[in-house]
């Protein structure tokens, strides 16, 4: 892709999952990265795996301190700052059950992390006309059961990617936001799910008949940063597999399903 070779990218949540794709995709494309992560074990063995093109530095985001720490650490290192993606997540969700303490954390870290973020990298950003990704979240525009803190903290970042484009446009910062669908993850690896199942499951949401692979997100990710995504800001991509296109009817056909509704109900008559 254009515009990623010899640039910088501090991608927090680096360490793992989606986070630790990202890193390795821009590696790959020639980039320097930061993996921003609150995972030391996890965060210097990607490092150590991928060499002297990518720094780990403890991060975070609910700690202002270690922001801007990690931020002065990316620039003492590799002099400059191309790109922001806040791929670190939490979720601290229990649906109806949450109390005060789960929504605080949420947000501390799903919401507030990525602006403070942003806002600490906001003046390198400007220097080399950059672009931020925020990683949201189907589950930002539909309500789901049992679900609570983590999609309202997922809307909450969507207009936050907005405001900041917005408010950065005149510093030629671009923000835009990736919203996957169901993406097989190293947590769904680690809970004992066989992708074959899961993949089955989601074919009933999602129009590609599967559930995403890392690698899909992140070079979505990698082509909002990249030249060839040059005039677009305050946009998010829906990189699910057409889960929102669906709508509440799914793939059946709704009017074949009224016609034999009607059918059947002259038969019982």
């Amino acid at each position: 892709m254009q515009g990623i070779r010899d640039k910088v990218a501090i991608v927090s949540g680096g360490a793992l999952s989606i986070g630790a794709e990202i890193v390795r995709a821009f590696v790959e494309q020639g980039a320097r990265a930061v993996i921003a992560d609150v995972n030391r074990e996890a965060g210097e063995s990607l490092a150590g795996e991928l060499g002297d093109k990518v720094l780990y530095v403890p991060m975070d985001l609910a700690v202002d301190a270690e922001i801007e720490a990690g931020v002065k650490s990316a620039l003492d290192t590799f002099g400059r700052i191309d790109f922001v993606v806040n791929a670190a997540a939490i979720y601290q969700d229990q649906g109806p059950d949450s109390g005060r303490a789960d929504w605080t954390r949420s947000f501390e870290v799903n919401v507030i992390g990525p602006v403070m973020l942003a806002r600490a990298a906001r003046s390198a950003l400007a220097a080399s006309k950059g672009a931020i990704v925020n990683i949201g979240s189907i589950s930002a525009r539909v309500a789901q059961t049992g679900r609570w803190t983590y999609p309202a903290s997922k809307a909450a970042l969507a207009q936050a990617t907005r405001s900041l484009a917005l408010d950065l446009a005149g510093d030629g910062i671009r923000v835009n936001s990736v919203s996957p669908g169901w993406t097989w993850s190293s947590g769904m690896e680690q809970l004992g799910l066989k992708r074959p199942i899961v993949d089955k499951v989601a074919g009933a949401f999602h129009l590609m008949g599967r559930a995403a692979d890392r690698r899909e997100i992140a070079e979505a990710v990698l082509f909002l940063c990249s030249d060839h995504a040059r005039f677009i800001t305050g946009a998010d991509l829906a990189v699910d597999g057409g889960y929102t296109a669906m709508g509440p009817e799914g793939r059946p056909s709704a009017l074949a399903a009224v016609a034999a509704a009607m059918q059947e109900a002259e038969h019982d008559h």
